[in-house]
């Protein structure tokens, strides 16, 4: 399933967001035509001498006494455990984690730290991480111990974050890893390759590595630069796929963001971590990951046909699911953390806002399986999705119209339940928070369908008219 995993990672720090929050966003996109997802909320529990045993590749992981309440988005397709794929969430210490994003290491790199066949994958991150951490450096520090100790099959990007501060993670190779702290003042974005760049091993504070990383890299000649560890340089794959694939999402970014930034979307060291024009907020980084480069000559939507599929979007028919994971400073610790949840193409889907202070998720967003379910929040959004891209132009302004209001009824609601979260005494705050959730939720879900009826009755029109425009010109003459 990792060859068909492709996504878009934005880092927000504190300081760079307009209202102190730390923000993580993911998309997650896969290839297959069908992977439904679920959101759940896993809760606390107490393991006994419990052993995790991967379905996918067999390692055996002990597990801590206790596991922490978390949210969750697992994969529910058939041939899957009920905790594949989890993906990203927070738990009840508003400890965020997202896992993962892709990447792809060199082959002089693999040579020296191969693969393991046995070892720790994306399938199994968040199930034995997320529930047993305390802080952002609690989950680096985790996962670097199992990635040295059971290896990976995998090269990945992951992140964790808190109120104070946001990891990103690389692995290369089967055992060996390099996390940097984005700065409180930046953002970065991640589009499947490796990003992070130079690392400072005199600099704990902003950089954690496996143990034996620069002696290993040393002893197997794998630094090409004549004085800097350029992590990217050292494990990454610097292709013609990457600068097509990966680069030009990297590169929209940044002219989203720091239009002062004049580079090429060809260009193989466009910088991981930049300082944004203005403070960004969760409508930024929503653009962001529903972004297709409007108003370039790439929009697939676009007009010229030339260029529209140089390079791969942002937003895309093979978005499954994305998470927003935001811990806002400005609210009690209680209710500070919202997940923003995308299901199917972040072009049209909105996102929408649940605390993840809760106990449960509504009935449609555990509801998925391998076939269509009006009943399912993730074939409603992969509804919407086959309904509009076959008359894209002839829809588009319905739908955008459509984005606009949910987001804009969202924000009104979500300060609306912060406000009366304010008065709920501390032992009733999560049910108060997960019935605010299923509010928010449950009006979006009937927008939703309000909307794909009226999507239904304009697709019809739109087939009469385009009937009736071949039909009633007058035959050619042979």
């Amino acid at each position: 399933m990792k060859d068909f995993k492709t996504c878009t990672t934005m880092l927000v720090g504190k300081a760079a967001s307009t209202d102190g929050s730390t923000i993580v966003g993911r998309n997650e996109d896969i290839r297959e035509p069908k992977f439904p997802i679920k959101f759940l909320v896993r809760p606390a529990h107490d393991n006994q001498n419990q052993t995790f045993t991967s379905e996918k590749t067999g390692v055996k992981i002990p597990l801590p006494k206790h596991a922490y309440r978390y949210t969750c988005q697992p994969v529910a397709m058939s041939g899957f455990s009920n905790h594949a794929y989890e993906e990203g969430g927070v738990n009840e210490k508003n400890v965020c984690m997202s896992a993962t994003e892709t990447t792809s290491n060199n082959q002089q790199f693999l040579k020296a730290d191969p693969l393991t066949k046995y070892g720790l994958n994306e399938i199994d991150m968040p199930t034995v991480i997320l529930p047993y951490i305390n802080s952002a450096q609690d989950g680096v520090k985790r996962l670097g111990k199992l990635l040295e100790k059971y290896g990976t099959g995998e090269s990945n990007g992951i992140i964790f974050s808190d109120k104070n501060e946001i990891w990103y993670v690389e692995t290369a190779g089967g055992h060996h890893w390099v996390a940097q702290r984005i700065p409180d003042d930046c953002y970065a974005i991640a589009p499947n390759q490796m990003m992070i760049q130079n690392v400072d091993f005199d600099d704990p504070k902003n950089f954690m590595w496996s143990p034996d990383l620069p002696e290993f890299v040393k002893q197997h000649h794998l630094n090409p630069d004549l004085k800097e560890f350029n992590w990217r340089h050292i494990a990454g794959t610097r292709t013609t796929h990457d600068l097509h694939f990966s680069n030009g999402r990297a590169w929209y970014g940044q002219r989203m963001f720091t239009s002062s930034a004049k580079q090429s979307p060809m260009d193989p060291e466009i910088p991981f971590l930049h300082h944004p024009d203005h403070k960004l907020s969760i409508v930024d980084v929503e653009k962001f990951l529903s972004s297709h480069y409007q108003g370039t000559p790439y929009d697939p939507y676009g007009k010229d046909k030339v260029h529209h599929y140089k390079f791969r979007p942002v937003g895309v028919s093979t978005n499954r699911a994305s998470h927003i994971l935001q811990i806002r400073n400005d609210r009690n610790l209680k209710y500070s953390c919202v997940e923003w949840l995308g299901l199917g193409n972040l072009v049209f889907s909105p996102y929408v806002p649940f605390y993840t202070n809760i106990s449960q998720t509504p009935a449609n967003y555990q509801t998925a399986g391998d076939h269509f379910d009006r009943h399912s929040a993730y074939w409603m959004y992969e509804l919407l999705q086959s309904l509009v891209i076959p008359h894209y132009h002839g829809l588009i302004k319905t739908v955008n119209q459509y984005r606009e209001a949910c987001q804009s009824d969202e924000f009104k609601l979500l300060n609306h339940f912060d406000q009366q979260a304010k008065q709920i005494q501390p032992d009733q705050m999560t049910n108060f928070l997960t019935k605010a959730s299923f509010k928010m939720a449950n009006h979006i879900t009937y927008k939703t369908q309000t909307l794909i009826r009226q999507l239904i009755e304009k697709t019809l029109a739109l087939q009469n008219d385009q009937y009736i425009k071949n039909y009633s010109t007058p035959p050619r003459k042979y």
